[in-house]
């Protein structure tokens, strides 16, 4: 079976325009709107496309009568496009940011926790020996903040590498777990319950993470492991200021990190419940990409984070 050379992107002789095309004909999935996005004839797009196939041995696009499909070559082509490009575009912004007087700029994906408690002291620190670095910070759940990661539209993260994803492209620096608590309203009928039971609890309405997310699951197999039926009314939501507003109009309870709620909670107006088992979810860490060298904001912030991690160590919070 043939192989590819080391320089085989050299031997095929690619071209920016290559990356465009595979990015037009994902997006288009037709030859003539492709070539229409990017300006130029279908004929002409034809033959770039042809001609990178010739080259590789292979077909990266699977024809049919309504127009084309990736296939798995083609799809590994538009991945590693979208993560070129991006990278392209990223780099246009950063020297724009340092021609500006800028420091350059940092984007940070992150899961819940450490948004509020470890991110927030790392970019506090950092900003006082660079008050002009531009961040930006993204909370999410893990499946949808690696997949940014791999396309380039983040520099780094703080979160886990959820399962269906190959660790391969990425360095995992475990930082700590996640501890689960339940929060309602200040007044709400279980607020002051001991003990407080898994069945009374699950009598009212909830609001959690949708099903899948590794919250959500942890939560579900709690009902599940102590044989109790799950509640019976639960809105969905990723958002903690949606759980939030419905918690503080009714008796509906939701499921947080002890981060998150140490947070919260302090004015007094919603409530840690009492209840007594542990819960967590598995450790989350430091991700970045193994064969991307971050840039000097990037990489100022994540020697922020590490310091700020062996600290908490030593001070036994994590």
């Amino acid at each position: 079976m043939r192989t590819l050379e080391d320089d085989w992107f050299l031997q095929a002789r690619l071209k920016l325009r290559h990356f465009q095309l595979f990015l037009a004909l994902d997006e288009q999935r037709n030859l003539h709107r492709a070539a229409a996005q990017l300006g130029i004839s279908q004929p002409a797009a034809s033959k770039l496309l042809g001609d990178v196939e010739s080259q590789l041995g292979v077909k990266l696009f699977d024809r049919h009568p309504r127009g084309l499909d990736p296939n798995w070559y083609g799809e590994v082509m538009v991945r590693h496009a979208q993560a070129m490009l991006s990278d392209l575009h990223n780099t246009g912004k950063e020297l724009n940011a340092l021609l500006a007087g800028s420091a350059g700029k940092v984007a940070i994906g992150t899961v819940m926790a450490p948004a509020v408690t470890l991110l927030a002291s790392a970019i506090e620190r950092v900003h006082r020996t660079h008050p002009r670095l531009k961040i930006s910070v993204e909370v999410d759940v893990s499946k949808r903040l690696v997949p940014r990661l791999l396309e380039g539209e983040l520099d780094f993260a703080i979160t886990r590498i959820p399962a269906g994803f190959s660790t391969d492209p990425f360095v995992f620096e475990e930082i700590g777990e996640e501890e689960i608590c339940f929060v309602c309203r200040e007044g709400h009928p279980l607020s002051g319950a001991e003990p407080l039971t898994l069945a009374a609890m699950a009598a009212y309405p909830w609001a959690l993470q949708p099903q899948g997310a590794l919250m959500r699951q942890r939560v579900d197999a709690l009902f599940l492991y102590n044989a109790i039926d799950p509640p019976a009314q639960v809105v969905d939501t990723t958002d903690i200021l949606v759980a939030l507003a419905l918690i503080d109009r009714s008796d509906t309870i939701t499921a947080t990190t002890r981060q998150v709620a140490d947070l919260l909670c302090a004015p007094a107006r919603f409530r840690i419940l009492p209840f007594h088992q542990r819960l967590s979810v598995q450790p989350f860490g430091l991700v970045s990409l193994r064969r991307r060298r971050p840039s000097p904001g990037a990489a100022t912030l994540m020697t922020m984070v590490r310091e700020l991690v062996a600290h908490q160590r030593q001070q036994g919070l994590l």
